[in-house]
């Protein structure tokens, strides 16, 4: 289950957050998905449909949105994974509109899978910061 899970994780990250394809997280992802992201306003975003929104709001704000897995490894019922992302900040970012500017960041997740084989839950932390920095939302200090 180890190597299918690796494909799981990659899959969600390159293909449907890197590509927009959408149809890969109702084939990835378990209906009641959790998503721990310090990020979000609540610290968790719940449902596999909440995460298609997300999707469309990062490719609305970065519509050549890359993501490259770097590194994965896996063990028992998690994988975790190293990735890039990169593309051209073109609409509304957390607040900032769009800049026209290259952005990469780079982000490590833990994704845990059930005993079907679905994505139940994530912990990602990525640099947000970073990217804030490099479309000038955030000064360098």
């Amino acid at each position: 289950m180890s190597e299918e899970n690796k494909e799981k994780s990659r899959r969600l990250l390159e293909e449907a957050f890197g590509q927009g394809k959408l149809e890969v997280i109702d084939e990835v992802l378990h209906s009641d998905f959790v998503c721990y992201d310090p990020n979000s306003e609540s610290g968790e975003i719940s449902g596999a449909d909440t995460i298609k929104g997300e999707i469309d709001y990062f490719r609305q704000a970065v519509p050549d949105l890359t993501y490259t897995v770097d590194d994965q490894v896996a063990e028992g019922d998690k994988v975790v994974s190293r990735y890039t992302a990169k593309g051209t900040h073109q609409g509304e970012f957390f607040g900032v509109p769009g800049t026209g500017k290259r952005v990469e960041f780079t982000g490590i997740q833990i994704d845990r899978f059930d005993e079907s084989g679905k994505m139940i839950e994530e912990w990602p932390e990525y640099d947000l910061l970073g990217a804030m920095r490099q479309i000038g939302a955030v000064p360098e200090s």
